[in-house]
């Protein structure tokens, strides 16, 4: 072997020590929701080309529009145990972590687990989307940060959801294209608004939000309000 090749061979082993033994994980990058559909890649990248904007008005123009129906009925309960690993057609599903971890992991920067555990998420370093903020978390305060439904589930029992399998109620309560960590506070202030009624602060983002709301829209055939569907619009002109 080559000086050259035991040098090249010598820093490959550092790089893999570096991770191996411990529960971190290399930073994520955010992705664009044009290239995320499956919704495994890591947080939402902003749109700024004027092609992929045209890109996304078109995923956009195809979700269908009617009312908002009536909230008779709905609870939480209504989508399955809230963060349960018991979805069967989305990923991560059935994978023995709950779905909160799994989104965690996802999105953040070093990530570590609970010792002994490879699922539960104790810390880590989250690159807000809607704010803009970073956050540095740790469990001790867990509404710091939030995982937001990018659809909120109370949006989708108004426009149809009452009526779908419970097996469709809990792959949309569970689907990662659906689910985003963000900022506790912005996740309070959206509640169960359509983005008529709310976008988030960090105007840069409001493209990219707007095509992954439609994204899961289209995804569950589920319309959208017409104002709804008017400001997604406007977002990505």
């Amino acid at each position: 072997m080559s000086t050259k090749d035991a040098i090249a061979l010598l820093a490959g082993a550092v790089i893999v020590a570096s991770f191996v033994g411990t529960t971190k994980t290399p930073p994520a990058t955010a992705a664009s929701p044009l290239s995320n559909v499956s919704g495994t890649l890591p947080g939402l990248a902003p749109i700024v080309s004027d092609a992929d904007k045209a890109k996304a008005r078109d995923v956009i123009q195809r979700l269908r529009v009617k009312g908002l129906g009536p909230n008779t009925g709905y609870a939480r309960t209504r989508y399955g145990e809230n963060w349960a690993d018991t979805a069967t057609g989305v990923p991560y599903a059935r994978n023995g972590c709950r779905t909160r971890d799994d989104l965690l992991a996802r999105d953040g920067r070093d990530v570590t687990y609970r010792e002994g555990s490879s699922c539960e998420v104790v810390s880590m370093t989250l690159d807000d989307p809607y704010t803009g903020r970073t956050i540095y978390w740790h469990k001790d305060n867990p509404d710091e940060v939030q995982v937001d439904h990018v659809v909120p589930l109370n949006y989708g029992w108004r426009m149809g959801a009452p009526r779908w399998p419970m097996s469709k109620r809990l792959d949309f309560a569970q689907d990662p294209l659906n689910l985003l960590p963000v900022d506790g506070d912005a996740n309070e202030e959206k509640d169960a608004s359509g983005p008529a009624s709310w976008l988030p602060p960090q105007r840069r983002i409001r493209c990219a939000y707007v095509t992954r709301f439609a994204q899961v829209a289209f995804k569950y055939n589920m319309p959208v309000t017409a104002a709804d569907k008017k400001t997604m619009l406007a977002q990505c002109r």
